[in-house]
């Protein structure tokens, strides 16, 4: 069955886990998303009590059965979306059913990959080399892929501990960003860079159609926050999904999320609960900042 009635808002299918307490993934992408006027259809990857970052004993449901029956009923319906956006997968089986919603409800969609693998130099506990290897497959699917240094090296096979050692010099970053457009993807946005200049982070972005890189660098916050990559790739989605090109809804994502880190570190909230997302939403409505990217 078809549906006959086309919806005034465009719809978004993101594929991430739940978790009851802390933030990331569904509990950032949808709040994000739909305040930026998308509405957004949850297809859950896995049920947590707690993200899993800082907290130990958390309760894990994998639900890729769940998954495999939501995507027929879409199916079914005949939904299609505006963008296709996946995040955490708990099992190469999720892996194929990214790619079967991509080939069905998401055609002529945005495809955009966060390649969630790992961070600070090595694999998620929850991951394995299946995964980085389907990891792979996958992003050669995407019109957008965000990995962290960490994934990058993963994804193409070199060492992640090295992102620890010392800022990627800028050589580096733009190879990787090239190697890994090559599996397919038009724009590859590097995350989380230490930057060479004191008490700066940078974001680097690189399009492969019109062989330009991207850079926005802000201030240094020392605090670690689970759920930020989340919160980056679905304003990056947003923005892109209104029409923003590259370098502006790169810069649009990088702001808000460094503002959503400072407002945190401003109250003092425990890291391992994530950032105050609630606190700075309102801030997604504000004029486009024009003034912080540079042509690398």
């Amino acid at each position: 069955m078809m549906l006959a009635v086309p919806t005034a808002v465009r719809r978004v299918a993101a594929i991430h886990d739940l978790s009851g307490f802390g933030g990331g993934s569904l509990a950032a992408a949808i709040p994000i998303l739909s305040t930026m006027g998308f509405q957004v259809c949850a297809l859950p990857t896995a049920l947590l009590s707690t993200h899993t970052g800082g907290f130990t004993g958390f309760h894990f449901r994998d639900l890729t059965d769940d998954m495999a029956a939501i995507l027929r009923h879409w199916q079914q319906l005949g939904l299609r979306f505006a963008a296709v956006y996946s995040g955490f997968l708990g099992s190469p089986g999720q892996i194929r059913l990214v790619h079967e919603a991509i080939a069905t409800v998401g055609q002529d969609a945005l495809i955009v990959v966060d390649p969630v693998l790992g961070d600070n130099g090595s694999l998620y506990s929850t991951m394995d080399g299946t995964m980085v290897a389907g990891m792979r497959q996958l992003i050669a699917h995407a019109h957008l892929i965000t990995p962290n240094a960490t994934e990058a090296a993963l994804l193409l096979g070199e060492d992640p501990a090295q992102v620890m050692d010392q800022p990627l010099r800028e050589a580096t970053i733009k190879d990787w960003a090239r190697r890994l457009a090559a599996f397919g993807p038009w724009w590859v946005v590097l995350t989380g860079l230490p930057s060479t200049e004191p008490d700066r982070t940078q974001t680097v972005a690189f399009d492969r159609r019109t062989n330009k890189f991207w850079r926005v660098a802000c201030a240094f916050v020392p605090a670690s926050y689970p759920g930020t990559g989340d919160i980056f790739a679905s304003v990056l989605t947003g923005a892109l999904l209104q029409g923003d090109s590259l370098p502006i809804s790169l810069d649009r994502a990088v702001h808000f999320v460094a503002l959503a880190i400072r407002a945190t570190f401003g109250y003092g909230a425990p890291e391992r609960e994530g950032v105050l997302l609630e606190r700075v939403l309102p801030s997604l409505a504000a004029p486009v900042s024009l003034s912080s990217y540079q042509l690398l």
